[in-house]
């Protein structure tokens, strides 16, 4: 079927020849191709000036990204026998990289399905749907996934922030046997994930490979997780020899699920309910540990929130380094994508200094292989985690 066309601009196509999958409403040549004649997520031909085809790309003419590209082959047919070919070259890489089935198995455009994201959890899906265009291509997602997986369950978690600047309402759909909880394990410590009711997609799989690492540090130390949800990096820790833990989070929901898990793997975990900032000053003076672990939520969601979100970054490790023993280990963490790594280190060095403490940076780590960064797309390289010596 032919697509309709959208233009570019003179000059316009260069970041797509080097790779990238966007295009912004001003690079297009909407005098020839009106923006206004698409529907939201409706599928077009993207043409250079010269009238040249660059490949197949979906529309939201609502939006400041105007469109993103699909494939380069202009004569594609985008269906569900298209979307299973996508999901098929994802999990070959995801079952390369780990025995279990418990993984990011779609990452957005890193795997070529911009707006797209799917998290698999042995027989259930997680989908989270993003765009306007991955929206009107659900019936093929579904198809897809189940033509390649046949899980017994998928949960459409739409809740997302991204779906009400694409004009989209939010909506939770469950396909198939989907479970209130689901089972994952990790490095040999069982986790029971709150899917329906947890955070995003209900666990947190780019960190595991930094969790692993986590290892090398607690044995026979004391360890306080900060923004703790269901106790991944605290359960971690507890399996891998730390003394004791204890796992600091708002949420009395997520806490008991902690707590749940700590007895589902025979260890002991403290619990604390509070909001970190104020709960790690409250404990300051009175209590030290020998490992803390500082995982937040994004803090900085957009480009004008950068100087506010340095400032709480600034102070949540302030405080965690005032909880350090002699001679501890603060992990550092971020996921907003617009903080530099380079920034996050300044704001720890300056923190320790203010706080009259060395830091060293002993290692390095960001999100793992289940959520590949795409070369021309810096926005598919997030996570940040710094693990630092505080002498």
């Amino acid at each position: 079927m032919s697509q309709p066309e959208l233009r570019l601009k003179p000059r316009e196509e260069r970041r797509l020849r080097a790779g990238h999958l966007w295009i912004y409403s001003n690079e297009v040549d909407t005098a020839k191709t009106p923006l206004t004649a698409f529907e939201p997520g409706a599928l077009c031909r993207v043409i250079d000036a010269r009238g040249k085809a660059m490949g197949l790309a979906y529309v939201n003419p609502g939006t400041l990204l105007a469109a993103r590209l699909l494939t380069s082959n202009h004569k594609s047919e985008i269906n569900a026998a298209w979307f299973a070919n996508r999901i098929k070259s994802a999990l070959a890489l995801r079952e390369r990289l780990y025995d279990a089935p418990y993984y990011r198995l779609v990452y957005g455009e890193a795997d070529g399905l911009p707006g797209l994201v799917v998290d698999r959890y042995g027989e259930v899906c997680v989908v989270q749907i993003a765009t306007a265009g991955m929206e009107r291509f659900k019936p093929d997602i579904l198809e897809g996934l189940k033509q390649v997986l046949a899980p017994a369950g998928i949960l459409l978690a739409n809740e997302v922030p991204m779906r009400q600047t694409e004009g989209l309402p939010a909506y939770v759909e469950e396909v198939g046997t989907v479970p209130d909880v689901v089972a994952i394990e990790e490095a040999g410590v069982r986790f029971e994930v709150p899917i329906k009711t947890g955070q995003k997609t209900g666990w947190f799989f780019d960190q595991r490979d930094n969790r692993d690492t986590l290892g090398r540090f607690v044995a026979g130390k004391t360890v306080l997780d900060v923004y703790s949800y269901v106790g991944a990096w605290s359960l971690r820790a507890l399996k891998a020899g730390a003394s004791a833990a204890a796992a600091l989070d708002s949420s009395a929901t997520a806490l008991e699920a902690a707590a749940r898990n700590a007895t589902l793997n025979g260890v002991t975990l403290e619990t604390i309910k509070g909001q970190a900032l104020d709960a790690m000053r409250e404990m300051a003076g009175r209590r030290k540990f020998d490992v803390v672990i500082v995982d937040p939520p994004a803090l900085i969601k957009r480009k004008k929130d950068l100087e506010a979100g340095l400032s709480h970054y600034g102070a949540v490790n302030r405080a965690a380094i005032e909880l350090l023993g002699t001679d501890g280990i603060l992990v550092s963490c971020s996921c907003s994508h617009h903080l530099e790594a380079d920034a996050l280190q300044r704001t720890l060095l300056r923190e320790s200094r203010d706080a009259g403490r060395r830091l060293q940076i002993l290692w390095q780590g960001g999100q793992g292989p289940d959520h590949p960064v795409h070369p021309a797309i810096p926005e598919t390289r997030y996570l940040k985690a710094f693990f630092c010596r505080v002498p």
